[in-house]
């Protein structure tokens, strides 16, 4: 039974996330139903990374088993079942067994896309948050670095975060602007239930003055949900990479 590896790029609006639930449109569960009918039977899908309701990706990677080998004709035959939806794989190879789309993971790259203006979206609309007030991409940047290395993030831990603990390790966090955008980059082996919306949400309130820079490593130490700010929306999150081997250091 061929295993194989798949890059997947989705806009994560009409889902609601990616883990299979009953009665409602999800990622795995629309690979799952093009790869039954490209397969003949049922297939089961394993994502690296469970991205919430209505996040995107650009760099997503799932492996599956099938009962034949389809050779180079799979990302084809994947794309072709899962039109119109708006998922598409990227690339497909044939992978060893013992290779895991979620246990292998050594690191997971996000990318967090605010546009800072006061207009309306209109080609960007669910694919980035609108901050109208003006935003230092500076000190988000400075403040940022208090959440580097290994720390316990309960602060920027959603309630309904069902992971066995807190303690994650940040390997690196950059913000920066580009035009009217500013672009949050984070990466790490793991990451808890909404901690990069969390953490994002919690920097804006730094960019726009209403917090100080320090006020990021305070709350951190706080280890306590009630202090983190508001949680920016999944409009403007992707997953862009996933990586395999050994993690860089941080």
């Amino acid at each position: 039974m061929p295993r194989y590896r798949l890059l997947i790029e989705y806009h994560g609006g009409p889902f609601q996330g990616w883990q299979k639930l009953p009665g409602v449109p999800t990622i795995q569960g629309t690979l799952e139903a093009a790869a039954a009918k490209l397969d003949g039977a049922p297939v089961e899908i394993f994502g690296a990374g469970r991205t919430d309701s209505g996040v995107h990706a650009t760099g997503q990677v799932a492996h599956m088993d099938l009962q034949t080998d389809r050779g180079r004709k799979v990302a084809d035959a994947m794309n072709f079942h899962l039109r119109p939806h708006p998922i598409a794989v990227l690339k497909a190879e044939e992978v060893t067994e013992d290779f895991h789309a979620r246990f292998n993971a050594t690191q997971r790259h996000y990318r967090y896309v605010i546009v800072n203006r006061r207009a309306d979206l209109a080609l960007e609309r669910g694919l980035a948050w609108r901050v109208p007030s003006k935003l230092s991409a500076e000190k988000m940047h400075e403040a940022a670095q208090a959440l580097v290395g290994t720390h316990d993030f309960s602060t920027f831990r959603d309630s309904d975060c069902q992971a066995l603990t807190p303690v994650k390790t940040l390997n690196e966090i950059r913000v920066w602007q580009e035009g009217e955008r500013i672009i949050v980059t984070c990466r790490a082996q793991s990451f808890i239930h909404r901690q990069v919306r969390s953490m994002v949400g919690s920097l804006v309130d730094v960019g726009r003055g209403k917090q100080p820079v320090g006020w990021i490593a305070d709350i951190l130490a706080a280890a306590d949900r009630t202090q983190c700010g508001p949680i920016a929306p999944a409009d403007g999150l992707y997953l862009t990479q996933v990586d395999y081997g050994q993690a860089e250091p941080s």
